[in-house]
């Protein structure tokens, strides 16, 4: 076992084996453990940016993400940038998810119209429309891929920063010694040399 100690999983935090109750660690070791993991803290509560408070979604988003951190005792500012960041990417994508909605009811709306206007037009004018009609549609089909490839950015930029926070939140949680360490007895570091 002592090769796959790096793929081993992180210890379990202070306050999940106290709730477990059934730990097979010392009070020392759960001591310990418990100062570690206080260490990785600045102990400043989250807070939010004006800018995410201001955007309704970005601001339900930093208070449901807020109250998730609290419930693990990580509602810490050291990850106030990123969170902040995150609540108004997730509104920009919301956005222009929104705006992606409108173009595809407009193409409905407009091809409506076409097949309308085609049945009370003159067979000369029919060309005309059609030509007009067919520049719509690419024009509202190229504004539609192109707000789909902003969102799958931004997609991207969420994904991100959710495996980086979880990963820091591990990361911190691996930095943790699992062991206590041991004090040295004196008299048998006299006796060894």
């Amino acid at each position: 076992k002592k090769g796959s100690e790096n793929m081993s999983r992180p210890p379990k935090p202070y306050k999940l084996l106290k709730m477990e109750g059934k730990s097979n660690k010392t009070k020392a070791e759960l001591k310990q453990r418990k100062q570690a993991e206080e260490a990785v803290l600045t102990g400043v509560a989250l807070k939010e940016r004006p800018e995410v408070r201001e955007n309704p979604i970005a601001h339900k988003e930093f208070l449901r993400v807020r109250n998730l951190l609290g419930k693990i005792e990580k509602n810490d500012d050291i990850y106030g940038p990123v969170i902040n960041r995150y609540c108004l990417l997730l509104a920009e994508c919301v956005d222009f998810e929104e705006k992606k909605e409108k173009y595809y009811n407009l193409i409905d709306k407009i091809t409506n119209d076409h097949e309308k206007a085609m049945d009370d037009m003159a067979p000369g004018d029919k060309a005309a429309h059609l030509i007009e009609y067919t520049k719509s549609i690419d024009r509202l089909s190229r504004n539609i891929i192109s707000i789909d490839k902003q969102i799958q950015t931004k997609r991207r930029m969420l994904f991100d920063i959710e495996k980086e926070n979880i990963m820091t939140i591990a990361s911190a949680l691996r930095s943790i010694p699992k062991e206590v360490k041991k004090e040295e007895n004196p008299l048998l570091k006299a006796l060894n040399g």
